[in-house]
């Protein structure tokens, strides 16, 4: 499992991924996303290309779904995860049209970086590492990146536990912070319906000066 090149100075690498490393490597359960897949979400967005930083929980805990990004799925997986279908409902609502499937690594190419708490789980067991340690990682990316103004969505309380993590750009303006419930069925009517956020992301795109993002069609 290469480490990201572009995320490679960040102190956990040196300080805590051999640790966690060995316990993943011990682990006798199986773990997803498979191990080639499990940094493809800082694979594909560099500190400095990432505009929009949507943050979930764990990986989809059943074989063949997570392939890395968070909620993203490969284009054959059929039905879709149940938080993936909740999002693409909001979508419709918030911009009258969703992707045809799950795969959402069109919008990683435009600096959507799609991340997680923890970036495995044991297949079956959701939240079943919640504590390895991956949240270090996740603390140090979002220290990083909030050092330009970039727009983070935290769905969820445990994303929301990090956003203490989110520090004022260096240079001067503002973040776009949006913090709603999880879009899991468990919770996604107790405010994750109605939060629109891919339209108010884009909107703060304008307002900078920069490009919408293209939620809908890859």
């Amino acid at each position: 499992m290469p480490i990201p090149a572009a995320w490679a100075h960040l102190p956990f690498f040196a300080n805590d991924y051999p640790a966690l490393k060995a316990a993943l490597i011990a682990e006798t359960r199986v773990i997803l996303p498979p191990e080639a897949q499990r940094f493809a979400a800082l694979d594909a967005c560099a500190p400095t290309d990432t505009r929009v930083v949507i943050l979930g929980q764990d990986p989809y805990p059943t074989p063949g779904h997570a392939h890395g990004l968070a909620f993203s799925v490969e284009p054959d997986v059929r039905p879709l995860p149940r938080s993936l279908g909740n999002i693409y409902k909001e979508m419709r609502e918030d911009l009258g049209d969703a992707p045809e499937n799950g795969d959402l690594r069109f919008w990683a190419s435009q600096g959507v970086l799609l991340l997680n708490t923890a970036l495995t789980v044991p297949a079956g067991e959701a939240g079943g590492h919640a504590k390895l340690g991956w949240n270090r990682l996740v603390e140090e990316v979002l220290t990083e990146i909030s050092s330009r103004p970039t727009a983070f969505v935290l769905w969820g309380k445990q994303a929301q536990t990090l956003a203490r993590h989110i520090s004022a750009p260096k240079n001067g303006g503002q973040h776009l912070l949006i913090e709603s419930a999880h879009p899991s069925p468990l919770s996604a009517r107790r405010g994750f319906f109605g939060s629109r956020p891919f339209s108010r992301i884009n909107s703060w795109l304008a307002a900078q000066g920069q490009p919408a993002i293209n939620w809908t069609r890859p």
